[in-house]
């Protein structure tokens, strides 16, 4: 196993336990440390056959598998923790802001007793600054961080996904700081202090559209199953005969021919005439933009495939998608994801190992398949201090560390020194090479001028300009890479690949399963010229199984694993989390997996193929949900904003034209809190949990009175002032002058050559000791070309000129 020579000690409770989880998969031992009575996750439902008790939480369960639990007052019998923590390489914990350090166990007194240790904090806004003490909730947070804004039906409050988020990306983006810190230690010695604010990794999930205000694009408005900005209403959801189906229905030079493809269909079947069919899909956005063609004509375009689609089933949608290389997915749901023949094929749902009601049900695999180093299947979860005498045992007899020196900052990023060649397009992909990079990596991309990147053809675009070098999402998604642009279809092109193979550690491509081979690029080649290479494969649905080749964007993933049928209001379609969604999950997995591999091979020598299908890691965000129905047969659905414990939890107007505030009570203390800022509540209906989940209609209905009055900012202070989780739903204006993103300098302004500046995002994990790598100016087309070819290959000026009057350097 990957992580095998590590431990991890994990603290938290409830928010964030999938970032220890991740790790444990990799291998690592992970130590549960649950205080006495038990860690307060467990007493979370939904519960295995409605059992209520702490051994049978199917929350719980979702990110304890693997993991040995040991029950301990971490205060009142210090010694021992302390010698978990001498025995440990990591600590991972999700404590309220400044509790440990109350407790004298901050970063710095558990580094003076081990100073190799990592310790990662996962928070709701960061350790420090005007938002760090601010209580927070799933719904809160995500109304601070930007995706709740764009989520929904244009007449009605934004809408969150059914099966919480918001701590799920903060772990993921952890595990991400957990594996640079370690790298970083493996140089130095020393361990650091990892830092995650949710709301800043919950920033990814806006696809970059947080940046629009700042580079002063139009600024997108929700619209259920897709978006819309100015007067263009973007629809990624469409009905089927029996349900829906989310469709790429864009254009430009990336997505146009396949929108091309699909009108073809649609004319062939029909559904519109030759004329609609011959639109020119490349410029079609231009064309809209300029008013050469009418927004009602593109609405009417949109009327003749949704006429098509409702004439089929999901499943003559997708063979059609499949036949044609059209960009649809079926919009499943849990129960379709549980029995999909895809996943089926490739072993992903799995029972753990042991005995009992934990190990009796399946669940989700390996978020990524490793040649070399197969992630094997986990114990089941443990009881409650299932055990703590084995570990108490083992402290015994474990021996003393060696003495490291304390820690000192070498004034280098993380991963300085790490060589990554990178073939990846879109978000997926090059968002982990765009976070390896921030680190140190010294990461090269090869991309064509003339195929353009999906991204580049995407807003925001700075200044509304749509040309391919003023696309702020790309600048965001490749800052801090090598930009070269290379032909790979030249056998010339196919050289320099294998040329700069010679340098890599580790390449990545997220091409479809058949491509890298066609280019004579796969892993058995690039092996023969690198036995030690680290290749990391990516796509939707992995490398293997019935639907290896479905391309297309995160969307489609999203749809095909879940996540539209779980997001939207219960008497309304499917209005699905905001666009491209399992593309901001899997940067994260495919990070983690690169530095897990890299690690192995820095212990082993071994490098390795790893298969990494976006849809499989993307399901560990719902794996509560994919428990329920797999113990109990329940099949979750859209509840709006409704959540089955919490009363109030839901989004309410204030003051102005599309302004709204998130409002959570997660217990009885803030319940008794809210009543203190809105009296009118204190009535016998909601005097108990139980009588307002039984009257959340007359609820919502008064808490609606009250704010539909207020100023949202001042609203916002007076409950956080109170205790209660609330926050203003931000769009990209409100995050562009949120105090909280600017004290973590979330905004990056970049000079561009062409002239004036862009604007990106930062890393979303923080390192105590490590400096962050920021880019000089944007990414364009053959920015570095000189270093590379030069500097790194060592071509003269005559093979460089060969190469350009070859035109393989496009």
């Amino acid at each position: 196993m990957l992580l095998k020579p590590y431990r991890v000690i994990d603290l938290t409770q409830s928010e964030g336990t999938l970032c220890a989880q991740i790790l444990g998969d990799l291998g690592a031992d992970v130590i549960q440390v649950e205080p006495p009575g038990g860690a307060s996750g467990r007493s979370q439902g939904p519960f295995f056959h409605g059992i209520n008790d702490r051994e049978h939480s199917l929350t719980w369960w979702s990110y304890s598998r693997g993991k040995r639990s040991i029950e301990l007052d971490i205060d009142a019998d210090r010694e021992t923790f302390m010698k978990l923590i001498a025995s440990a390489d990591f600590i991972i914990e999700s404590e309220p802001v400044g509790s440990l350090a109350q407790r004298n166990l901050s970063y710095n007194s558990l580094a003076s007793v081990n100073p190799g240790l990592i310790h990662v904090s996962m928070t709701p806004f960061g350790v420090d600054g005007p938002k760090a003490n601010w209580v927070a909730t799933d719904l809160t947070l995500m109304a601070s961080a930007g995706p709740l804004a764009i989520t929904g039906d244009s007449d009605r409050p934004p809408v969150r996904v059914s099966v919480p988020q918001a701590w799920a990306h903060a772990a993921a983006e952890a595990a991400t700081g957990a594996m640079a810190a370690l790298y970083e230690r493996n140089q130095s010695g020393c361990g650091q202090h990892v830092v995650v604010s949710a709301q800043q990794a919950l920033t990814a999930a806006t696809q970059g559209y947080i940046l629009s205000a700042a580079v002063n694009d139009e600024v997108p408005k929700r619209i259920a199953g897709g978006a819309i900005s100015g007067e263009l209403r973007v629809q990624l959801t469409f009905p089927a005969k029996d349900g829906h189906v989310s469709i790429t229905l864009l254009f430009g030079a990336t997505i146009g021919p396949a929108t091309g493809r699909l009108m073809a269909v649609v004319c062939e079947e029909g559904f519109c005439d030759e004329a609609t069919r011959d639109k020119d899909w490349l410029s079609y956005g231009l064309l809209l933009a300029e008013g050469d063609e009418p927004i009602s004509e593109w609405e009417r375009v949109k009327g003749c495939v949704v006429a098509w689609t409702s004439s089929k089933t999901k499943e003559e949608l997708l063979t059609a998608a499949m036949e044609r290389r059209l960009l649809i997915a079926p919009m499943t749901t849990i129960a379709d994801v549980v029995n999909s023949e895809q996943f089926e094929s490739r072993n992903f749902f799995q029972k753990p190992t042991g005995e009992g009601a934990a190990a009796s049900i399946n669940y989700p695999g390996a978020f990524a398949n490793f040649s070399a180093t197969p992630l094997a299947i986990q114990r089941r979860p443990p009881s409650l201090g299932e055990h703590t005498q084995e570990i108490l045992n083992e402290l015994k007899q474990a021996p003393l560390r060696e003495n490291q020196s304390a820690p000192n900052s070498s004034g280098k990023p993380a991963l300085a020194g790490l060589k990554v060649l990178d073939l990846m397009w879109a978000l997926a992909g090059p968002g982990a090479t765009r976070s390896m990079a921030d680190c140190g990596a010294d990461v090269i991309r090869i991309e064509s001028s003339t195929r353009l990147d999906v991204t580049r053809t995407l807003r925001p675009f700075v200044d509304g300009d749509q040309s391919p070098e003023q696309s702020a999402i790309f600048h965001s998604t490749n800052a801090g890479k090598k930009m070269v642009t290379v032909d790979l279809t030249k056998p010339e092109g196919r050289e320099i690949v294998l040329d700069l193979i010679k340098w890599a550690d580790v390449v990545c491509e997220s091409f479809s399963p058949r491509a890298m081979k066609q280019f004579g690029l796969d892993y058995e080649t690039l092996r023969s010229v690198n036995p030690d290479i680290i290749m990391l494969s990516t796509c939707l649905m992995g490398q293997t199984g019935p639907l290896a080749m479905f391309a297309g964007y995160g969307n489609l993933a999203a749809a095909i694993v879940g996540f539209y049928s779980i997001t939207g209001w219960p008497d309304r379609d499917p209005a699905g989390p905001f666009g491209a969604y399992t593309d901001y999950i899997a940067p994260r997995y495919n990070m983690v997996a690169v530095l897990a591999a890299v690690d192995h091979h820095r212990r082993t020598g071994e490098g390795q193929h790893i298969d990494l299908a976006q849809s499989e890691a993307s399901m560990h965000f719902l794996t509560s949900a994919l428990l329920d129905y797999g113990a109990n047969g329940n099949v979750q659905e859209r509840l709006g904003n409704r959540d089955p414990s919490m009363a109030p939890h839901g989004v309410y107007p204030c003051v102005g034209d599309d302004v709204h505030i998130a409002i959570t009570c997660a217990d009885e203390v803030q319940w008794l809190n809210l009543v203190g800022v809105i009296p009118e509540l204190e009535r016998p209906e909601f005097n108990t949990l139980e009588n307002r989940l039984n009257n959340q209609d007359k609820l919502d209905e008064a808490m609606c009175a009250f704010t539909q009055l207020q100023p949202v900012l001042a609203l916002e202070a007076q409950l956080q002032a109170a205790g209660v989780a609330a926050s203003e739903v931000k769009n990209s204006p409100e995050l562009t002058v949120d105090a909280q993103l600017q004290h973590l300098e979330h905004f990056i302004t970049l000079p561009h050559q062409e002239g004036g500046t862009t604007v990106i995002e930062s890393g979303r994990f923080h390192l105590s000791r490590s400096p962050r790598f920021i880019d000089k100016d944007a990414p364009i087309f053959n920015r570095d070309i000189t270093y590379v070819l030069n500097d790194v290959l060592g071509y003269d000026d005559e093979k460089f000129g060969q190469l350009l009057v070859a035109g393989v350097l496009e």
